[in-house]
């Protein structure tokens, strides 16, 4: 990954974040690792906690920021999401999945929210 893109990750993240907070979602993490998954951001709305994947981009020449969480990447989020939803705090909660595409110029950023981007088909 280049110093550009992770500069640009980072800032469509704290975008990101920021866009949820404004629309009275509660942030609880960010970056939550476990082993080979992460979690950009984990929220709360409504009792509902929400695992969003932030991605960000300057331009759609190599297609939409959304098309880039494949079956792959679903999986490696959900497997995290697992591990925090046994915290017994939020282990009877409803959750859902969004993906949060950025864009941005370098000057602006502009955000496109996709609630239920995908769901869970087998039991966690």
């Amino acid at each position: 990954m280049s110093e550009f893109t992770k500069i640009l990750g980072d800032a469509g993240e704290n975008f990101a974040a920021e866009y949820l907070k404004k629309n009275g979602y509660k942030i609880l993490a960010k970056n939550f690792r476990v082993q080979t998954a992460e979690i950009d951001i984990i929220a709360e709305l409504d009792e509902k906690i929400i695992f969003v994947e932030v991605k960000t981009r300057s331009n759609t020449r190599r297609g939409l920021p959304a098309e880039a969480v494949n079956l792959r990447k679903q999986k490696k989020i959900i497997q995290a999401a697992s591990v925090f939803l046994q915290d017994e705090i939020y282990s009877d909660r409803a959750c859902r999945f969004d993906v949060i595409e950025v864009y941005s110029d370098g000057k602006e950023f502009k955000i496109r929210h996709i609630e239920n981007a995908f769901e869970v088909i087998t039991d966690f």
